[in-house]
């Protein structure tokens, strides 16, 4: 199921990460005072970390040999109390950049949420839900650790490294020179496992996009695939995806798992070239355990800044990915000088529309229409025909490729989307519940309406009966997608909700399709109340539903064929007769 949606891989982008860097450094910059804060405690760390091998020396060198036993326990308490004062301040820090941390990712997820909602439906045809929802949490939440690591270790070890440096030049150049004979060799290896490792994690982050997606969407259509017995089927499916994700995590982590022994071997054999020069050159005892303290405190940095190198390129990927979402631009937007639709009386005007999904493709040609204020128009025809594709460029939900369409005699494009779309309501054949109570779905379209007017709406569309009985009524919780209620149960609260909204201009895809044709005759009184007074376009697959339209349009071939109302399109014997007749034979 979706399998080859979902294990198409996105295309890799590679971004100057330099760039990206700068990017996600906005998002720190409210934070100026937490940093600051951060760094004043680590700089504390990092002080008494240079003082203690100082201390060391001092009591090795000049108190232990001499036996002052009371000036060396006064040095030990000081000691003692710097390095408490050392712990206090470092788990201060990290408690300081985490809540920071999480209110920088709480931004981005927002930002990043807020923009893929204005993202054109063009988008989200593109790209299964999953892999959408894997940007959103997965890849945010990987750059958690990134914006701490960056204040609370980048920075600091810069300092702690180069601090180290300068003692151990002060205590003795050569012997520092030759303790980093490794340092160039440690770059190159460095660079190396950079170049190979980010790619590879730029491929990790597309299995993980991958499983992600198979997941979502098989679950999504659980229901699909145990009526087909497809269990087994889809389990293979996942167990493919689940090996592709793992071989990528492990191939990604061979190379990052280098930077640590690397470092590791680096440090040793300067470690080792240390004391044999120590020991040759007659060295004092507390010099040297003191310099030995000062070469591992050059190099403990480096191991953090590599992990942070690594953890850099590793969650870098994620960052790519996020910001290939925001700087995605969506295709439909209010323009510049667009003002605020009045209210909209219901004529709608199809002049010489075209439209294309795909360049060069026709999907709609020369579309000629007008529609008058409060007329009920029904459009049939068969699948593929272009009839969801002309109510939904009404909504603009895609722009037309040519000519325009106008509403009370305004070009739709001239207006905000917002402005146009709140005075519209769109009902499809796959009605959507959200989580939460019958009533609050019911009010969606009108968060601020009473229990009276849910209530009223509810009983035009004949929904009151079947609600009332449920154990809660109204309060009754329905799951994702309202798998707790029918199909036909869900429709029905679909209507009572497009009611409630009160559109001026009304579109129903196929509304009625998933209805029992008992109900669907109950529900004739309660649409016949919702199509009243509004204009209003019905795709419809029972014919025998369209009978009372004002208008009935033939749709085929990218055209209208025929126009009228069902009496002249039965007496004219053409396409639409073919039609209802085949219907009727059927039933």
């Amino acid at each position: 199921m979706g399998k080859n949606t979902v294990k198409k891989d996105e295309k890799i982008i590679n971004v100057d990460k330099k760039s990206i860097i700068k990017r996600l450094t906005k998002y720190m910059k409210p934070y100026k005072t937490q940093i600051i804060q951060t760094l004043i405690l680590t700089f504390v760390v990092i002080g008494v970390d240079l003082l203690n091998p100082y201390f060391m020396k001092i009591a090795i060198d000049d108190l232990i040999e001499k036996h002052q036993t009371k000036q060396l326990l006064k040095i030990g308490i000081l000691i003692a109390i710097a390095n408490i004062i050392s712990m206090i301040c470092f788990k201060q820090r990290i408690i300081i950049m985490l809540k920071a941390a999480n209110e920088m990712l709480v931004t981005i997820r927002q930002e990043l949420y807020v923009h893929i909602q204005k993202l054109s439906f063009d988008f989200f045809d593109n790209r299964p839900a999953g892999k959408i929802l894997a940007r959103v949490i997965g890849d945010v939440n990987s750059l958690k650790q990134l914006f701490v690591n960056s204040v609370t270790q980048l920075l600091p070890n810069i300092v702690k490294m180069i601090g180290a440096l300068v003692i151990m030049l002060i205590i003795d150049v050569k012997l520092t020179l030759i303790s980093m004979i490794t340092l160039p060799f440690l770059i190159v290896g460095m660079y190396f496992v950079e170049i190979k490792g980010h790619k590879k994690w730029q491929v990790f982050r597309q299995k993980s996009s991958n499983m992600n997606a198979y997941i979502h969407e098989n679950f999504s259509g659980i229901r699909v695939v145990k009526s087909f017995t497809a269990e087994q089927k889809s389990s293979e499916s996942f167990q493919d995806l689940l090996e592709e994700y793992t071989d990528a995590f492990i191939k990604a982590i061979k190379l990052s798992d280098l930077f640590w022994p690397m470092v590791s071997l680096s440090q040793g054999i300067g470690m080792i070239i240390v004391f044999i020069y120590g020991v040759n050159n007659n060295i004092s005892v507390g010099t040297l355990v003191a310099f030995i303290s000062f070469v591992s405190m050059f190099w403990q940095p480096i191991m953090q800044l590599s992990n942070f190198y690594n953890m850099l390129i590793t969650n870098i990927a994620g960052a790519e990915r996020i910001f290939e979402i925001l700087d995605i631009k969506p295709d439909i937007v209010s323009g510049k000088e667009a003002f605020e639709m009045p209210k909209i009386k219901g004529n709608v005007l199809f002049s010489n529309v075209s439209f294309e999904y795909e360049k060069d493709i026709p999907i709609l040609e020369q579309i000629n229409l007008d529609i008058e204020e409060g007329q009920n128009i029904a459009l049939v025809g068969p699948t593929g025909a272009g009839k969801s594709t002309i109510v939904n460029l009404i909504s603009r939900f895609y722009d037309i490729t040519q000519g325009e369409i106008r509403i009370d005699g305004i070009n739709i494009k001239d207006v905000t989307i917002e402005s146009m779309r709140s005075q519209m309501g769109i009902m499809t054949q796959e009605t959507f519940m959200f989580s939460g109570t019958i009533k609050e779905n019911i009010a969606y379209g009108k968060i601020d309406a009473t229990d009276e007017e849910i209530i009223k709406a509810s009983k035009v569309v004949r929904a009151h009966d079947f609600i009332s009985k449920l154990d809660q009524g109204y309060e009754t919780n329905v799951n994702e997608r309202g798998s707790r209620l029918s199909v036909g149960q869900r429709q029905l609260i679909a209507f009572a909700r497009a009611l409630l909204a009160n559109p001026k201009i009304l579109i129903l895809d196929e509304a009625t399709s998933s209805i029992d044709t008992q109900t669907e005759k109950l529900l004739q009184t309660g649409i016949e109340k919702l199509l009243k007074g509004r204009t209003s376009f019905v795709i419809a697959h029972r014919l025998s539903t369209i009978r009372k339209a004002d208008r009935i349009l033939v749709v085929d071939e990218g055209g209208i064929k025929e126009d009228g109302t069902h009496k002249q399109l039965m007496e004219n014997k053409g396409q639409y007769y073919e039609l209802f007749m085949s219907q009727a034979v059927l039933n």
